[in-house]
């Protein structure tokens, strides 16, 4: 998997990681290993591709190598300047009506390919 570090922090080896699926974000947590071996040492915007576990409720990333230093140095300041704040028990306040509307939905229909076989589905 690829992915953008938003946020790192290299005294306690960690690393919040956006993914190239979109999906939920990966957590990097460095171990011993990998600090004495200097993998880590990513900064906010640095490419990187990393393997990816699904842990209960958590993506998280290891073996992660840097792919471009630098790549997106200002991904993770705008996605916090085109965030909207979401609601949550530390800000309960904040209600769907707060948030602007902006962006655009566009839907995904099915390949032909698709459709012809929901079609032979159903004939079946």
């Amino acid at each position: 998997m690829f992915g953008v570090v938003l946020w790192s922090s290299q005294a306690e080896g960690k690393a919040v990681i956006w993914c190239e699926d979109h999906g939920d974000l990966a957590f990097f947590n460095a171990t011993d290993e990998d600090m004495h071996d200097a993998l880590f040492g990513f900064g906010a915007g640095d490419l990187v591709q990393f393997d990816l576990q699904q842990e209960r409720l958590m993506r998280r990333a290891s073996n992660p190598r840097l792919v471009n230093e630098g790549q997106f140095p200002d991904l993770p300041d705008n996605l916090l300047a085109t965030g909207t704040p979401v609601p949550s028990r530390s800000n309960p306040a904040v209600s769907g009506a707060a948030r602007p509307a902006f962006g655009q939905i566009i839907p995904f229909s099915p390949r032909k390919q698709d459709k012809k076989r929901q079609s032979l589905r159903h004939l079946a």
